[in-house]
């Protein structure tokens, strides 16, 4: 048996870069598994910043704009950055919500032109927005990632806006309530009954 050739087969160069991949990986790992035991300062549950680190090196954090690391609440920022964010809310919301997806008001599906007078809004809005970016940016989102945002974000989104006691639900044609759902007196079941 020690007479027989070696059997003739082409390893495809794929396989070898597959493999190099599979070797830096794990040799990221390794480092990282090392750090996190012995005490390197990272918490327990933290990840790294870069999963494609090479061993030796040190995790880079994330730049960010204005001292965010993410996307802010719209609602709890303040003036410059609240207006700047609603600017470009608004430029979505009138320029692919409204055309694409908002049929004519009615009854049973509400919409308010002056929304971003209600903060209801804005914030389902905002948060729709921000999802809307990652999933149709085709470097973060796959093949999936707009079927997703229709089913995990407009829908629901469109859902909590639109029916006739939402938010919009004092809002007509010619008439514009914001804060028609803030209770004035608190319900006598809400109160407490001096004995």
């Amino acid at each position: 048996m020690a007479d027989d050739p070696e059997p003739d087969f082409e390893v495809p160069m794929g396989l070898f870069q597959d493999m190099e991949d599979l070797k830096a990986q794990v040799a990221a790992l390794s480092a990282q598994v090392k750090t996190l035991t012995a005490g390197g300062g990272e918490g327990a549950g933290e990840a790294f910043a870069d999963d494609d680190t090479e061993v030796g090196e040190e995790a880079e954090e994330p730049e960010a704009e204005d001292g965010w690391q993410f996307p802010p609440f719209i609602l709890l920022l303040d003036s410059p950055q609240y207006d700047d964010e609603l600017r470009g809310l608004i430029e979505w919301v009138e320029g692919v919500l409204v055309p694409g997806y908002l049929a004519e008001p009615s009854s049973d599906a509400r919409w308010c032109p002056n929304w971003f007078e209600h903060p209801v809004a804005v914030a389902r809005l905002h948060a729709c927005w921000l999802a809307w970016q990652e999933l149709t940016d085709p470097a973060t989102c796959g093949y999936t990632g707009p079927s997703v945002w229709h089913r995990d974000h407009l829908d629901p989104c469109l859902r909590e806006l639109r029916p006739s006691n939402g938010p919009f639900a004092g809002c007509t044609k010619g008439e514009h309530q914001i804060d028609h759902r803030m209770p004035g007196i608190v319900p006598s079941a809400w109160r407490r009954e001096e004995a």
